[in-house]
């Protein structure tokens, strides 16, 4: 198990050192206005307990662009538009957007608050261990651990091969006959394009960390003027017309054979998926110059920006869209290639249109596997996972957990062998991944809320009594979001349509409770704490 490290401090000649006050009830950090930030969030992870082993050379408007990458509107929202589509058509798309971006920033909101308290990689983890009584902190936070590493690893893995299937469905607008594709991929083109995608995102995000930051800032522009792109040239072109007004705000068609308000629940899929990564940009803290303000707000702030990314993008794809019976029964389920080129006529312009969203997987593909690796590493550091003592290893030379990295990696090209049994995988891989984001960002935020938010308060980001409202409707969100996901999007349920989502979130949960049980319950103490911990990192920093 990795060792606990008493606090140290890291300072310059030329700086005052932080100072800390450590008892059972608080630990309060008072930094000096000539400190660095940098300087000043290394004192508090030290606080915290863990020596700094990561460069912070993230700034605010750095880990907020991250943040979005993580997201990846609209490419996220591209890749899953077939679950909306059967769920209900035009008001499940918009409406349904609308309504879970909103609950999301509820979610966020609560996230941001906590994070602001304890701005470390473990994240949510962290988090649930301080915020729990001790009498049962450990099984919370091994629950909560456990389900945010395997999130972040399916929801990773749910991108890389979501690339390589709307990659293939991209190519595929050139066709050799009316409906057939010139690269009808087989499974196993499938999966070495999946495996292709996601060495080249490990390669990357490994050999060029120092680099990242600015590939985040590239992307902003990339997306936004691509949406621009696909905007005017759908709207203008529009080879096959466009509906009206009311067909897109209030047309309801469901496709799935599902009672209809069951139906629209299932089509949430697509949004639900889109920002589950709402809270996976937390295990980026120790790589920010001030995790405790800037996180909270590239949090917030990315969800709003996703809200109206999403917004401009799906409404003109609604506006011009084809038969939606013929876009459900799509073999590639990939509806979007389609739309774009029933809308502007020719397959090398809806090609050129669909090519930012390729550029955009990749970028996307390459943020979550640099979460996956800290998510890991994190988990690992505490002895959370089996042989931790090689996952906590940070390269040096990289400045990067190399080891972790690769673990992640090897999970999700394993994993990826699922599609050789079922075409369905990828709902699957996506299912699993919301279902257990969605329970890793609950246990923080219900162990906070049963305790009376007592520690919120000496945070930089208390939002008092909307704070409040706001934990509520995240956690109903996370009752419902739970079995939801498990269920089959389409029925009758076939061996094609079956959800092998409950299957693979059962082996997993199966696998954490075996090695609590063979290891933790006796060896596993949690982070390093103090009892009781409060950190006090409000506006001035002062006791």
């Amino acid at each position: 198990m990795a060792s606990k490290p008493e606090s140290h401090q890291h300072h310059s000649s030329t700086q005052k050192p932080p100072s800390y006050d450590l008892d059972a009830n608080s630990i309060k950090y008072e930094a000096d206005i000539e400190q660095s930030e940098p300087t000043a969030a290394n004192g508090v992870l030290e606080a915290l307990g863990y020596e700094p082993e990561l460069q912070r050379n993230r700034s605010t408007l750095q880990v907020a662009f991250m943040s979005f990458v993580l997201a990846a509107i609209p490419y996220g929202l591209a890749t899953t538009f077939y679950y909306p589509l059967i769920g209900g058509g035009p008001v499940n798309i918009i409406w349904g957007w609308v309504i879970v971006s909103a609950i999301i920033l509820c979610v966020g909101a609560s996230l941001g608050e906590i994070t602001s308290v304890y701005p470390t990689a473990g994240g949510v983890y962290y988090q649930s261990y301080m915020l729990s009584p001790p009498a049962y902190r450990r099984i919370v936070a091994w629950i909560c651990g456990w389900s945010y590493v395997v999130g972040n690893i399916m929801i990773t893995l749910a991108v890389n091969f979501g690339s390589a299937q709307f990659i293939i469905a991209c190519v595929n607008v050139f066709e050799v006959s009316p409906g057939v594709g010139i690269f009808e991929a087989e499974a196993y083109q499938t999966f070495l394009l999946f495996l292709g995608i996601t060495l080249l995102c490990n390669a990357v995000s490994a050999l060029g960390n120092k680099w990242l930051p600015y590939l985040d800032t590239f992307a902003i522009f990339w997306t936004f003027v691509g949406i621009l792109v696909v905007i005017v040239c759908v709207l203008a072109i529009a080879k096959e017309g466009r509906h009206s007004g009311e067909y897109v705000f209030t047309t309801f068609e469901p496709q799935s054979g599902w009672p209809v308000g069951w139906s629209f629940c299932v089509g949430l899929l697509q949004a639900a998926y889109a920002t589950s990564s709402t809270g996976m940009v937390i295990s980026m803290c120790e790589e920010v110059q001030d995790p405790s303000r800037q996180v909270p707000k590239a949090i917030v702030g990315t969800i709003i920006l996703n809200f109206l990314a999403g917004l401009l993008f799906m409404i003109p794809l609604i506006f011009v869209l084809p038969d939606i019976t013929e876009l459900v029964n799509l073999a590639s389920g990939q509806p979007v290639p389609t739309i774009v080129k029933s809308a502007v006529g020719t397959s090398t312009g809806a090609f050129l249109l669909l090519l930012p969203l390729c550029v955009l997987a990749l970028i996307c593909g390459i943020g979550c596997t640099t979460a996956v690796s800290r998510s890991l590493w994190a988990f690992a550091r505490d002895g959370g996972i089996p042989w931790s003592n090689l996952w906590r290893v940070v390269d040096k030379r990289m400045n990067v957990p190399f080891n972790a990295m690769m673990l992640g990696m090897v999970i999700e090209i394993a994993l990826g062998l699922i599609y050789f049994g079922s075409t369905t995988a990828f709902n699957a891989f996506s299912g699993v991944g919301v279902i257990t984001l969605t329970v890793s960002y609950a246990c923080p935020i219900a162990v906070s809320f049963m305790g009376g938010r007592k520690q919120i308060q000496n945070g930089n980001y208390n939002l008092g009594k909307l704070g409040a409202f706001c934990n509520v409707i995240a956690l109903a969100w996370s009752a419902l979001a739970v079995p939801l996901f498990c269920m089959p999007s389409y029925i009758p349920v076939t061996a094609d349509t079956v959800n092998y989502a409950p299957v693979v979130f059962v082996c997993f949960a199966v696998i954490a409770m075996a090695w609590y049980w063979a290891w933790g319950k006796r060896k596993y103490d949690g982070p390093p704490s103090v009892d009781d911990a409060i950190i006090d990192l409000r506006n001035d920093g002062s006791s």
